[in-house]
């Protein structure tokens, strides 16, 4: 069992100036930033036994965590910038 938090300042390095941008400018990327915040605390909490849980409950928080970190990735990509294409 991994004790490491998982914050996403970690999980996504390449994306640190455009998520605070859309932390700042977009709510709904902000209220799924919290709650995959929240939910991750939860887990680090429960890994570090700190606040221990049985093992459907770590399953279910985990599955919540990735399905939100999907999810942000998601709007992630489609917030950059796309290349544009020049025809010649």
């Amino acid at each position: 069992m991994s004790n490491t938090p998982h914050h996403l300042a970690q999980e996504f390095p390449e994306h640190l100036v455009l998520m605070r941008h859309l932390r700042e400018t977009d709510g709904h990327f902000h209220r799924v930033a919290v709650d995959y915040e929240e939910i991750n605390h939860r887990i680090h909490r429960a890994e570090t036994d700190i606040e221990p849980c049985d093992d459907l409950h770590m399953a279910e928080l985990r599955k919540q965590r990735l399905a939100l970190k999907d999810e942000l990735y998601g709007m992630l990509t489609q917030a950059e910038p796309r290349p544009e294409t020049s025809e010649v």
